[in-house]
């Protein structure tokens, strides 16, 4: 008699522990979803970071002018399309870089603006 009482007590813990997991995917499914990694990584929820880029004064004619704001850095772009350099702030000096990664101009910022 105590064998077969201990076999039911078994028996419905296991079909409740089954069914715990399920009501749980149940409860889950309710309630509006949000997005997917996937839509997060295409749209972040976070701004952009923004710098002030003023203090960068030589632009090379006719280029367009992309701002890397993670890097601290512009870009400057052909109207064609093919990259024509850089410039970089480093300390209290912005390096110009031409397409081939020289450096070709150093301005120098005065110590009011560091």
């Amino acid at each position: 008699m105590r064998d077969k009482a201990l076999r039911i007590l078994a028996v419905s813990l296991g079909f409740g522990a089954l069914s715990v997991p399920t009501l749980a995917l149940a409860q889950e499914e309710d309630g509006p979803k949000g997005p997917t990694m996937h839509q997060l990584a295409t749209a972040p929820p976070v701004p952009r970071a923004h710098k002030d880029f003023s203090q960068f004064r030589y632009r090379p004619a006719g280029d367009k002018v992309v701002e890397q704001s993670d890097a601290n850095r512009l870009m400057f772009w052909t109207p064609q399309g093919t990259p024509d350099g850089y410039a970089e702030r480093r300390g209290n000096a912005i390096f110009y870089y031409d397409r081939t990664g020289k450096a070709v101009r150093v301005q120098e910022l005065p110590f009011d603006e560091n």
